[in-house]
């Protein structure tokens, strides 16, 4: 089901970035496809985002938005359970948002000079929350409660209107949305739901954001890229990824569990163990034989075992298992070894890091308090996940005096002539020529 890569006696010789593949998720291609359905939506708006819902979600709409009232009958009739769920997630997700909050730098330079490094939040974000082969409730927790306590003012969802559902998006979504007091929320899916954010409708009251954010399928993906620089993005987020870095103390039936979970996501989700040990290997593979066979959606995870971006790495040691992992810099990176604290110490590239055999990636899905968007494709190698930060930006505030800029502007004036640029110097030299009169 699952194929193995031998790099044992490769060390130094390879690119190991390459030495275990990715899925091909190549945005280039449906550019084509893309393009055309945001040009559609900036000029024709919610009209355009109907014919789009109606041509690929076979659902007919009067209109977008969903009604409040919709939105409340939906938390009313959510399972008590799931909504305890759900609460439990939101109060530890926030806690760790709130000690990310940042606080204004002040640095004092001399008397009369002062810089202050602001941290003020985005005006207006849109969050996007996939509803293709799984309605991912999580997702509107862990797109929100950053904004939220990062203080964003104006906070818009969209998900995708499903057939079965008259049009809504699913239930628990609404739900959810409900509970975090998120109300303008639109029926709304795929790249046209990334155009409405990006250029809004104000004929229908609906203006355009500043940040978009969320995860989505290839084409979600692609409109991202497209608008980025009309708004901003926060990740070109492709197929999930596990990658588990694993000794032979580890429990074959945990790692096999671990890499089903991220391979129900999608058939093109990459399941990757990285292991010095030849018998936990086999364990795991007669493991995945067994308990996919067991699994609800077990086509869907043998696909995505069997696939080319998936696969056991077998390598020398854990020494070697550190290089590979590093160098793959996984979405989710579990450690199953012996002191898994200190491996995970030394491990720079990864989207998030489970240390031992009870922090599987399922718990940061959901009741962590980390946040599960995050990057993709080797990405994590120079971007970081989901975070109060992603909703907030920095604003130097100059705060000088005569006197401040006394003491410097003989230092701008050189250097803008430096640069052939006496118009700078001059914009000081100004305001000190009576002194020189």
């Amino acid at each position: 089901m699952i194929r193995r890569i031998d790099l044992r006696g490769a060390e130094g010789a390879l690119d190991y970035r390459s030495a275990v593949p990715r899925a091909e998720f190549d945005i280039e291609k449906a550019t084509h496809l893309v393009q055309p359905i945001l040009d559609a939506v900036r000029e024709r708006g919610v009209e355009a985002v109907l014919e789009f819902n109606a041509r690929f979600d076979g659902v007919e709409q009067s209109g977008l938005r969903v009604p409040v009232e919709t939105l409340s009958r939906a938390l009313e009739e959510l399972d008590p359970e799931i909504r305890a769920g759900l609460e439990e997630s939101v109060a530890r997700l926030r806690r760790t948002c709130t000690n990310e909050l940042e606080s204004d730098a002040v640095t004092d330079l001399g008397p009369g000079a002062r810089v202050t490094h602001r941290k003020v939040p985005v005006g207006r974000v849109g969050l996007y929350v996939p509803g293709g082969l799984a309605p991912l409730v999580s997702s509107v927790l862990m797109n929100t409660v950053p904004a939220q306590v990062a203080g964003v003012r104006s906070i818009a969802l969209a998900s995708p209107a499903q057939k079965e559902f008259g049009g809504l998006p699913h239930p628990t979504i609404m739900a959810a949305c409900a509970l975090l007091g998120v109300d303008e929320v639109y029926a709304a899916g795929g790249a046209q739901a990334i155009g409405l954010f990006a250029y809004g409708d104000l004929a229908a009251g609906i203006a355009p954001v500043d940040l978009i954010t969320g995860p989505g399928n290839i084409y979600v993906v692609t409109a991202k890229r497209l608008v980025k620089g009309t708004v901003g993005i926060d990740s070109e987020a492709g197929p999930t990824e596990i990658a588990i870095l694993a000794d032979d103390s580890a429990d074959a039936a945990f790692v096999a569990a671990d890499l089903i979970s991220q391979a129900e996501h999608d058939p093109l989700a990459a399941a990757v163990l990285v292991t010095d040990s030849e018998s936990l290997a086999t364990d795991v593979e007669a493991e995945l034989d067994k308990q996919v066979s067991a699994t609800k959606h077990a086509e869907r995870i043998r696909t995505s075992l069997s696939g080319s971006q998936s696969g056991i790495v077998v390598v020398d040691d854990v020494e070697q298992g550190i290089a590979v992992v590093d160098a793959y810099a996984a979405e989710h990176l579990e450690i199953q070894t012996r002191d898994a604290a200190e491996v995970a110490a030394r491990i720079n590239n990864a989207g998030a890091i489970f240390v031992g055999g009870f922090a599987p990636v399922s718990l940061g899905d959901y009741c962590a308090g980390s946040n599960h968007v995050l990057p993709t494709g080797g990405c994590a190698c120079h971007s970081s996940g989901l975070s109060v930060r992603a909703f907030t930006k920095s604003i130097h505030v100059i705060d000088y005096s005569r006197q401040g800029l006394a003491d410097v502007k003989d230092h701008v004036v050189r250097l803008a002539n430096a640069e052939d640029l006496p118009g700078h110097g001059a914009a000081v030299s100004v305001r000190f020529a009576n002194d020189e009169a």
